[in-house]
Order: structure tokens, then C-alpha cells, then sequence
């Protein structure tokens, strides 16, 4: 086995080296780092993979659909930071090495003895079961090898798997582990879907892709191709492909898979040729966390809003920030739009790799012929509209709703429009409701930074046309919230306020309103509590529901100290019996508060 990974490893080496133009050599330790687990990896997930709003940034190596397997350190090192949360990573545990890496391993179920402990002591200490422990190095040394966990299914795990990271400690930037040659046979290659192109003379946000099916072919059917390569391509019918644009860009849907498993997984790598010359290539390494958002310039994002496919573009948008996962030949423009002006036919390929090397080829022609001028967008009669570009700051005010856009919200040039949906007891309204419903922009508009949207709530004795003009006082406005819903989504956020005005940010554009929630949480135990003999019970657990689904704070003491209940996935709340609840009579009490800040205090009295 050991000569069959050295033998890929030196492929892989000579593969790159060869067919990499665009990015450096990748320049990994190999070996240093081994199979975080007992069994062989198979994985659920690679790095990269598309997700909503974010890369993934590791792998989802299988274990084989159970829970508590051992995960060991990966290499020698020290234990730097706990996490703990009910979403994300779940219970994860951060593993600093001496060569400057970083390893990661998450949705845990338990940690390793000592570990476990410190954690618990200092979850006490801060009266809170969602920590994230920065934790001096001498603390927790370990040896590669070593058990450091078992994993699990927690936090925003859909099933039994470990995720496992490597970052760079400087920087904290996520690179992708088959590049450190883990033991994960791969000889397959990727496969192409579906080809797309877009009319670069609008903005992508306010047009349909044109979308063709790319099927294999033989190299002899694609004769008037002059770079066809031998081995078996990919091509579209008919080959030549006429558009009605002089400027375009294109975009693919690609997957991959490794040996054994028919898993469809990320790419690794794709180029675009023009004419036999590189146009543009993206690579799936060297993200951030805080640039993993950028996922977002990268697809058809309009596309995917609205149910369609993920598709990948070949090209890069004018608001995509540095750094990209985007090259391009030194001293040409990274952006991958297509000059056709010349109207002659060009050879297009478009290769896509992994990681091992392996490829394939898409080979098509590309031609300009002018047609009718595209359709202009057309804003509703009722809506306020304003053409938005990359970099600029600026919105849209009326008499009772605004919103402002910074100079990194946006990825491209788009029309937004805002348009008043409903009244307080009329139309798209929310129970509750103190203003008028606006609807910003659309669910297929991206977002980098927030928008600031200010609404001005309405006196409860106004009618449709009326505005309440004087500023509300601190009083008047407890209680007060804005909401987002989209669909079926909703999204509450705690308002400021500024002369009678509301104000808040969010991620994602859609329909606002101000509601007053004067509705508490209400809290259900998941057993008979009250006067209970729970000596042979294992656990407490609550339900906690809100009309909104916005809680914010959730407390519980035991006889006037703070009890550690877990959260995880946000759904019970959930104590185990363990030497902070000794034999004896107790008083358990129970708050909770949502955003609004109405809060509910049960008690209760039992036995262990």
C-alpha cells in the first residue's frame, strides 16, 4: 500500500508540474500528517465543495454511519482552542503543529479525558455551555497518534461523519488536505455536467443563463478542433456554438469522485482556454473563513436562488474582492469575459482537475453573431428603483423605509427596487405588525456586507396613507422588532434607534417589517418534573419554543448555582446528572429571554 501511495504521490508531483500555468507548484509536507482516524478514509465531502453562502473548507471522511470512533492527532503538537456551539463545528478541537499548520476536527461527541474536564471546569467558570477556549500550549501536548476525541453528529452535522481541516496558523487559512498526500487512493476523474453562457454586456443578476448539456465524445468527431487531445473528451452539440453577445463568459457544473465511491464531490481546479491560450483558471485552495463567503461572486448565485443547478463561474465579477481563487497569465485581467467583436470562430477548452492530477477536457467552437439587443429589466410600476454598482455607496429613502448599500456589497451592477408589500392588518403583513412591509431587492441578489435597512413605524391608529411622524419614545419602542422573511425564512433582529426611526442590517435582501413582540418564550419539560424522584433518571430536558424563533438568552440554576445544560443543533436543552447535581432535594429554575427581551422564569422542585 506504501508503494502504491508514493507511486500517486510522484504522479501527482510530475502531473502538476507539468500542467500547472497558472498557479504555483503546491509545496505540501507529504506524510507528516496521517488518517485522523482508525478506519480508511472515505469521504462524504472534499474541500471546496459548494455550499450555501460558504466553501467547504475541509473533508467529511465517513465513519461508516456510526458515532464514537476514535479520532487521533493527526501529528504531533499541542491542543491551542476548544469550540463548542450548536451549530458549525459542533465540539471541535484545534490542533497547533511545529511546521506551521493547523488541524481541525469537528462535530465531536466527546473529548479525551483530561481535556473533557478542563473544558467542563471552564464552561463553569464562565457560566456558559457554548465556549471557545483559546488554551496555552503547554497544557495539552500531544503525539501523533494520540486519542484525542470520538466523534460524532453534533452542530450542523447531517449525519455521522469527522470534519477534518488543515489551515496554516498564520493567517488561519484553510488549505486543502489531499494536497498533503493522506491516504486517499484516487484514480478517477472529474466529469463535466452542463455548460453555461451569459451576456456580459448586463449585469449577471438580471439574466438567465443559457444553459447546454456537455456529453463524451470521440476525439475524431471533434476534427475541426485543432488542440484535441487523443484521450476521450467532453463536447456540447452541435459543436459550435453560436451567441448573441460580443462579450461573454461561461460557467460549467463539475464534479468529482475517488476511487471506490461513485460520491459526487468538488473540483479541484479548472481552466479556461482560448485559442490554445490560458484565459482564466480558479483552484480550490488557500481560503479563509472570512473570504469563504465569496462563494457567492463565484456561482451563479441568481441561478441557485431560485432552485436551479450550481454552476461555476469561468470569470470573475467586479465586486469580488482579493483574495480570489482566480488566476490569470501574468499581465492579463483576471476577469474571463470573452471578446467575440472579431466574429471569427475560436477554439474553446475547458479543463478541470483534481487534485491527484487526473482531468478532463470540454472542446467546443465559440462564435459572435448580432441579434436583437437584449431585454431591458423591468422594474414594477409601484417600486422605487436605483441602478447599484460594485463600490458604491448609497439607497433608496422614502417617506417611510430606507436602505444603504457600502462599497463591498455587491458583486456586479444590478437594479434594486424596494416596493411596499403589505399594511399592519393588511395584505403581506406579520402579526404584531407597527409598519408597512417593504420588500428590498431579491433573494437572487447577493450580499458581501450587510444592507442597513431604517423603517418608520406607524401610529396604531394611522390608516394605510398616514406616516407617524413624531419620534417614539425609549418606552414606546420596547418590545419592537425588525423582521426579515423570505419565503418561509425569517430572521429577527433587536432595532436602534434614531429619531423615531428603526434600524438594522442584514445578509440577505427580502421583505421587512417592525413588529412589537410582546410574547414571551414558553418553556415545556420533556418529563414529569415538578415533585419528581429522578434518581434513576438520566437526564432534564426542555423544550423552548418563541413566536418569532428568536431567543436570545437561556439560564438554569440549581439551587442558586448555574447548571450546564447543552444545546446542540438548537434544539433541547439538555443537563446529564452528573456530580453538580448530588443526592437530595433541589430547586431547578429556568429562564429564557428572546430578542424582543420578554422573558419567562419557571421553577421547579424535585428529588435525586
Amino acid at each position: 500500500m506504501q508503494k502504491v501511495f508514493v507511486a500517486a504521490s510522484l504522479l501527482l508531483f510530475f502531473t502538476l508540474r507539468l500542467t500547472a500555468q497558472l498557479f504555483p507548484l503546491p509545496n505540501y509536507p507529504h506524510d507528516y500528517f496521517r488518517n485522523p482516524l482508525a478506519v480508511p478514509i472515505s469521504l462524504a465531502a472534499n474541500f471546496g465543495e459548494l455550499r450555501p453562502n460558504h466553501y467547504h473548507m475541509g473533508l467529511d471522511i465517513r465513519t461508516q454511519h456510526r458515532e464514537n470512533l476514535p479520532v487521533y492527532a493527526a501529528a504531533d503538537g499541542w491542543v491551542a482552542r476548544v469550540q463548542i456551539e450548536p451549530a458549525g463545528f459542533g465540539q471541535a478541537i484545534y490542533i497547533n503543529h511545529p511546521n506551521g499548520y493547523t488541524t481541525v476536527y469537528g462535530h465531536l461527541n466527546q473529548f479525551f479525558p483530561a481535556l473533557a474536564a478542563y473544558v467542563g471546569e471552564q464552561q463553569y467558570k464562565r457560566e456558559s455551555w457554548q465556549v471557545n477556549l483559546e488554551i496555552p500550549p503547554s497544557l495539552f501536548p500531544v503525539k501523533k497518534g494520540d486519542l484525542i476525541a470520538y466523534s460524532g453528529n453534533t452542530g450542523g452535522s447531517q449525519g455521522p461523519h469527522l470534519h477534518f481541516e488543515i489551515r496554516r496558523t498564520a493567517g488561519d487559512v484553510n488549505q486543502n488536505p489531499l494536497l498533503f498526500n493522506l491516504p486517499v487512493p484516487d484514480n478517477t476523474s472529474p466529469g463535466f455536467v452542463r455548460l453555461a453562457w451569459y451576456d456580459r454586456n448586463q449585469g449577471i443578476y438580471e439574466q438567465s443563463p443559457h444553459i447546454l448539456p456537455v456529453h463524451k465524445t470521440t476525439a475524431a468527431a471533434l476534427s475541426k478542433i485543432a488542440e484535441v487531445s487523443a484521450t476521450t473528451p467532453w463536447t456540447i452539440a452541435p459543436t459550435l456554438l453560436t451567441v448573441s453577445s460580443n462579450r461573454i463568459s461561461l460557467a460549467i457544473s463539475a464534479f468529482d469522485t475517488q476511487s471506490g465511491s461513485a460520491n459526487p464531490n468538488g473540483i479541484y481546479e479548472a481552466t479556461l482556454y482560448k485559442d490554445a491560450a490560458p484565459v482564466v483558471a480558479f483552484q480550490m485552495n488557500n481560503i479563509s473563513y472570512e473570504n469563504t463567503r465569496n462563494l457567492n461572486a463565484h456561482i451563479d448565485y441568481r441561478t441557485r436562488a431560485l432552485g436551479g443547478p450550481f454552476l461555476q463561474h469561468l470569470s470573475l465579477l467586479p465586486g469580488y474582492p482579493a483574495p480570489t481563487i482566480y488566476a490569470a497569465p501574468a499581465g492579463s485581467p483576471a476577469s474571463g469575459v470573452l471578446d467575440l467583436s472579431d466574429k471569427k470562430t475560436h477554439d474553446i477548452r475547458i479543463e478541470i482537475k483534481d487534485t491527484y492530477g487526473n482531468s478532463s477536457t470540454l472542446f467546443f467552437q465559440l462564435k459572435y453573431s448580432a441579434a436583437a439587443a437584449s431585454p431591458v429589466p423591468v422594474t414594477p410600476p409601484d417600486a422605487i428603483a436605483k441602478r447599484f454598482y460594485p463600490g458604491m455607496v448609497d439607497g433608496i429613502e422614502t417617506e417611510d423605509c430606507a436602505f444603504y448599500l457600502g462599497e463591498r456589497s455587491l458583486y456586479d451592477s444590478v437594479t434594486i427596487a424596494t416596493t411596499v408589500a403589505g399594511y399592519p392588518g393588511a395584505g403581506v403583513s406579520l402579526p404584531g405588525a407597527v409598519s408597512a412591509a417593504h420588500t428590498i431587492g431579491g433573494v437572487w441578489i447577493p450580499l458581501l456586507q450587510p444592507v442597513l435597512v431604517r423603517l418608520l413605524p406607524r401610529s396604531p391608529a394611522a390608516g394605510t396613507d398616514s406616516i407617524h411622524k413624531h419620534s417614539w419614545s425609549a418606552a414606546s419602542t420596547m418590545g419592537i422588532v425588525m423582521v426579515r422573511t423570505q419565503g418561509t425564512q425569517k430572521e429577527v433582529q433587536l432595532p436602534e434607534w434614531q429619531n423615531g426611526w428603526a434600524s438594522a442590517r442584514f445578509r440577505e435582501f427580502g421583505t421587512f417589517q417592525l413588529v412589537e413582540d410582546k410574547t414571551p418564550p414558553v418553556i415545556t419539560p420533556l418529563q414529569p418534573l415538578e415533585g419528581a424522584d429522578l434518581s434513576k433518571a438520566p437526564r432534564i430536558a426542555f423544550s423552548i419554543k418563541d413566536n418569532l424563533g428568536a431567543l436570545r438568552n437561556f439560564r438554569a440554576e440549581l439551587d442558586g448555582a448555574w447548571l450546564c445544560f447543552t444545546n446542540d443543533k438548537g434544539l433541547a436543552y439538555i443537563y446529564k446528572f452528573d456530580e453538580h447535581c448530588p443526592a437530595g432535594a433541589h430547586t431547578l429554575k429556568v429562564s429564557v429571554e428572546d430578542v424582543a427581551g420578554n422573558k419567562t422564569v419557571r421553577e421547579y422542585h424535585f428529588t435525586r
